[in-house]
């Protein structure tokens, strides 16, 4: 299986910053007992790879190289690939970049970077076969895109960042087959690439007579994009850290191979 992470933004809303937003330091990590910190990307990368994928592509932009320099070719159990996005174009734009790698038949995950949400297990929820987005309760969905289903779970309509937003479910990721992907991204060329946002591809995907889901797995999802998303991200992992029967408040599936230290594990050197 496939993840798809869109890092090519410039993350405006929270410059000035010396590094990609992806790699902004939030949490920590257990090695050996030592807690270290790690990006907040990686929160995503470990929700990925819990959800079954062992192969991540980033989508950079070209002045982006931290990034892979971070990375390098893997992650725990997953290998890492890199796409370039010549130039920020919007969601749609980023994921299909990443289309050419994605066969047919094999299942691919899209999440966003600068997010962290629980359980960190939820991907594992969404259904193979169909597209599928995992929701998240929200009490501003109006910033978001909300999604309205009907009594069966499917996907009525997603209502992008509407200040009338009929649901206060949103989606934090989604799931489909390869050949769902491809379909998708032959809609988005027929419509002249208007679409920037996913949801606005997805009700015309709808109103062509496609079939989607929404899986209400989710309990709790931060945006890191705003220094406000970011104090309250650091508290919902303090929170999650004092409670026993909640893992991964802690990133610790591995190291990211680009950034593999190097006797930064001889405890004779702390």
């Amino acid at each position: 299986m496939w993840g798809i992470i869109p890092a090519a933004g410039i993350g405006s809303r929270i410059q000035p910053l010396a590094f990609s937003k992806e790699l902004l330091p939030v949490g920590s990590r257990l090695d050996d007992g030592i807690e270290r910190p790690c990006a907040v990307s990686e929160y995503l990368v470990e929700r990925m790879i819990h959800g079954g994928a062992d192969k991540i592509c980033f989508v950079i932009s070209p002045g982006k190289s931290d990034i892979m320099e971070y990375y390098g070719a893997s992650y725990g159990t997953a290998s890492i690939a890199y796409v370039v996005q010549p130039q920020a174009s919007g969601l749609c734009d980023a994921i299909f970049q990443a289309a050419p790698l994605i066969p047919a038949d094999e299942s691919v995950i899209v999440g966003l970077p600068d997010t962290v949400w629980f359980p960190e297990k939820a991907l594992a929820e969404l259904p193979e076969g169909i597209l599928s987005f995992l929701l998240f309760p929200v009490d501003n969905p109006q910033v978001f895109d909300a999604v309205v289903l009907d009594e069966t779970m499917h996907v009525q309509e997603i209502q992008v960042k509407r200040e009338d937003a009929s649901s206060r479910w949103i989606w934090g990721a989604f799931k489909m087959p390869g050949h769902v992907l491809e379909g998708l991204r032959r809609l988005w060329l027929s419509r002249s690439r208007e679409d920037e946002y996913f949801g606005t591809l997805v009700n015309a995907y709808l109103a062509q007579g496609g079939e989607a889901v929404g899986i209400k797995a989710g309990v709790s999802y931060v945006d890191v994009g705003t220094l406000h998303g970011y104090r309250s991200a650091i508290g919902l992992l303090s929170e999650a850290a004092q409670q026993e029967n909640v893992t991964g408040a802690r990133v610790a599936l591995g190291w990211p191979a680009g950034r593999l230290p190097r006797g930064l594990h001889d405890l004779n050197r702390e």
